[in-house]
């Protein structure tokens, strides 16, 4: 058995072990951490493959970025977790019988499905040759070149979600001092701002 061959099974192992826990797991902190490190085995799995740039995107963003912001929200928000826990037995028998419908369909699916002669080729003819470049131009070319309307048609529909999402949840409350920024441009800096002549000695 080869390092290589080796690490893979390590990696996967772990991979698939601590995907598992994170669902398995009773506290929600440790089910984040258990999602870190799934993060880190399959960034592993992308060194393997030769796949750099992508192990670090994961690593960065993924672990770095969204990871600890779950880690964040679960450690700050005050949730009554046996409540939880209380409702969600409620729900087992569907949603479980929700899973048995997809796995059903799942084993379906995987045992009808067929491969074309061309697949394969078809699957490496949107990338150069590796033996000629490395996997981080070769991932720019095809997305900033190849592929460049998809993708800024993607980061479009992406930024309209968004901005959907912010409207939708927006509520204006009378309550709450809101910032206006016509107002701030528009006012008189001699209405706004006023000179007090302090003796020396005496307070406010």
């Amino acid at each position: 058995m080869t390092i290589t061959l080796f690490a893979f099974y390590v990696f996967a192992t772990i991979a698939v072990g601590a995907g598992l826990l994170v669902v398995v797991a009773r506290n929600p902190v440790h089910s984040v951490l258990w999602l870190i490190l799934t993060f880190f085995s399959v960034a592993g799995l992308f060194v393997l493959m030769g796949a750099e740039y992508i192990a670090m995107l994961l690593a960065i963003v993924y672990v770095g970025a969204v990871a600890v912001l779950f880690l964040f929200v679960v450690m700050m928000l005050d949730v009554d977790f046996s409540e939880l826990r209380g409702s969600i037995a409620n729900y087992f028998p569907m949603g479980a019988l929700i899973g048995v419908i997809l796995l059903m369909e799942l084993g379906l699916v995987y045992g009808h499905w067929q491969f074309a002669d061309a697949a394969q080729a078809l699957r490496q003819s949107p990338t150069p040759d590796l033996t000629q470049t490395h996997n981080t131009l070769a991932l720019g070319q095809v997305i900033y070149t190849d592929y460049i309307y998809l993708f800024q048609a993607s980061g479009l529909i992406l930024l309209v979600a968004m901005i959907g999402a912010i409207v939708l949840t927006m509520r204006h409350r009378p309550d709450v001092k809101r910032q206006s920024v016509i107002a701030q441009m528009h006012r008189d800096p001699a209405k706004t701002m006023e000179l007090k002549d302090i003796k020396p000695g005496q307070g406010l």
